[in-house]
């Protein structure tokens, strides 16, 4: 075989050896070029969940905001700026399980905060489990109703229990939902006494930085706390169409529900980033090769659920402190274990508390539903086909939950029963569509059908679930909902910083559902066990 020619000027043969030392040498002592090379996973990653953050109002306070939370991870991050979850209506609960598990509730059960136990008829709530005791708290939970594996699970079980996994959100649900089933701890703010809190599930003891934390918590300084705008551009800052300029306010937390005000307030994301940055500080996250793991969340709406038009003001400084909360979060993870070498993740839950403005004031479309009525109409026509009988067993908001043993006795063909239930609801005023369990599982593909199919769990959610068309309000007097209908897109992005990422800005859109396996890909993991989306990047 005929040989190349020698390179002009190559080094003799001599000389080799030294040369490949000299390159090993280099290679080794150059840890820069190697994490460029995206050799390393990130030591940390921070997944940061922002309740009902949305794009057009982070972007409108730009002008209040520091250097180190949004300006940074919208200049420095892979901004995906249109991001929408998979499924339909989500709310805190919802959102969390999805971020965490890369599915939807079809496949992970949790359908939203609350849902109907149809053996008791009574309301769950996502996280209730009575076998475990609470920890600085009478809450008795644990990620029971999670059905399938989360990141978290996964980044345990592939280091076999090494990495440290973590959850701190100012709510018992988020916490939990972030991590699911295999955390180290899961922390939040007990309603009652404003410390923080975990259940027996995970620990059987509080860890001791926790206990500082309560040393001075919240019971010891609410009585104290004023929550005033941030400073004097933020108090004269406006940006609402809501009447033009409004007097700064000064908000105390008093009475019994003190506590679960405060954590509808921007001084929350305070107290969160504290606990964070404590964890951080108090553990050895991230002093290892082995990848750990913080879910984080924070809060963006408005005080105690309020509107715009009532408390604008309010909104506005809780975006502020959230900026400098996520400013305050990135710079003691880089502190530790170094620039380059975390990747954080920022996105929202995807929904907004809804206005409640008079809208037959300005001659627009609207009207009242009462769920309640409509499942007494509904029961006397399916008494008028079928014979006596309270068919119509719960409602829980707009879901109808049928009595499946009266059905089933009378030998009632299940499926031509729901067929008669859609026709009869879509007649009634303020009905938008109406979709049964039978449409849902087994009904030909569309968009629609698919978003709502990926809200929807056999085994919780209800048999017929009502499309109240927007602009309605659907009420229910014995449960005191009154609750108004929109269905306009919540804007926000999905932002990643740090390890693997350059800065980018990317207007293709995604789904939440992604979220999962791009983390799991970057930390060299399967993704959760009912994620089948592919990684962004």
């Amino acid at each position: 075989m005929k040989h190349p020619s020698p390179i002009h000027g190559a080094l003799p043969a001599s000389r080799l050896p030294l040369l490949w030392s000299l390159l090993t040498a280099f290679a080794v002592l150059s840890p820069a070029a190697a994490v460029a090379a995206g050799s390393e996973p990130p030591r940390v990653v921070v997944n940061i969940l922002i309740d009902q953050l949305r794009a057009d109002y982070m972007n409108a306070f730009m002008s209040l905001y520091g250097q180190d939370g949004f300006v940074r991870l919208l200049k420095e991050g892979r901004v995906y700026s249109h991001a929408e979850y998979p499924h339909a209506r989500p709310d805190r609960a919802s959102a969390a399980a999805t971020l965490a598990t890369g599915t939807t509730p079809y496949n992970h059960g949790i359908v939203g905060l609350r849902w109907l136990d149809r053996a008791t008829l009574r309301p769950v709530w996502c996280t209730d489990n009575a076998e475990y005791a609470g920890l600085q708290t009478q809450d008795k939970v644990a990620p029971t109703y999670l059905g399938v594996s989360t990141v978290g699970d996964e980044l345990k079980t592939a280091s076999e229990g090494k990495a440290m996994v973590y959850a701190i959100a100012p709510y018992r649900d988020a916490a939990i939902l972030t991590v699911g089933h295999a955390a180290d701890c899961a922390l939040w703010i007990d309603d009652r006494t404003g410390r923080w809190c975990t259940s027996t599930y995970y620990t059987t003891a509080l860890p001791a930085w926790v206990n500082m934390l309560n040393s001075n918590g919240l019971d010891q300084r609410i009585d104290r706390l004023t929550w005033q705008p941030t400073n004097d551009l933020v108090g004269n800052f406006s940006y609402f169409l809501s009447g033009g300029m409004k007097k700064p306010f000064a908000h105390k937390f008093k009475g019994e529900g003190r506590f679960a005000s405060f954590k509808t307030s921007g001084l929350v994301n305070e107290e969160v980033c504290a606990a964070a940055t404590t964890c951080l500080q108090n553990t050895m996250m991230g002093a290892d090769a082995v990848t750990d793991y913080l879910a984080v969340t924070f809060y963006a709406g408005n005080l105690n659920h309020a509107t715009i038009s009532q408390s604008p003001m309010e909104l506005q400084d809780t975006y502020v402190r959230l900026d400098h909360a996520l400013g305050r979060l990135i710079q003691s993870v880089e502190q530790k274990v170094g620039q380059g070498k975390a990747l954080f993740i920022v996105t929202s839950t995807g929904y907004a508390d809804e206005e409640t403005a008079d809208l037959s004031r300005y001659r627009i479309p609207t009207g009242t539903f009462d769920v309640e009525r409509a499942a007494g109409l509904l029961n006397m026509y399916l008494v008028a086909v079928y014979g006596q009988g309270k068919y119509v067993e719960a409602i829980h908001g707009t879901q109808l939950y049928l009595d499946h043993k009266l059905i089933e006795d009378k030998q009632i063909n299940l499926a031509e029963m729901l067929e008669r239930v859609q026709d009869f609801l879509l007649q009634l005023s303020g009905v938008k569509d109406v979709y049964t369990s039978t449409r849902l599982m087994q009904g030909a593909w569309t968009p629609g059908i698919s978003r709502m199919r990926g809200a929807y769990h056999p085994r919780y959610s209800g048999d017929v679930l009502i499309e109240v068309a927007p602009g309605w309000h659907y009420v229910n007097a014995s449960t005191h909902e009154n609750k108004p209908v929109r269905e306009s897109y919540i804007p926000f992005p999905v932002i990643f910083y740090g390890t693997g990422c350059e800065a980018d800005t990317i207007t293709t859109p995604i789904t939440i559902d992604c979220i999962a396996p791009t983390v799991s890909k970057a930390v060299r993991i399967r993704a959760p066990n009912a994620c089948s989306v592919a990684p962004l990047f």
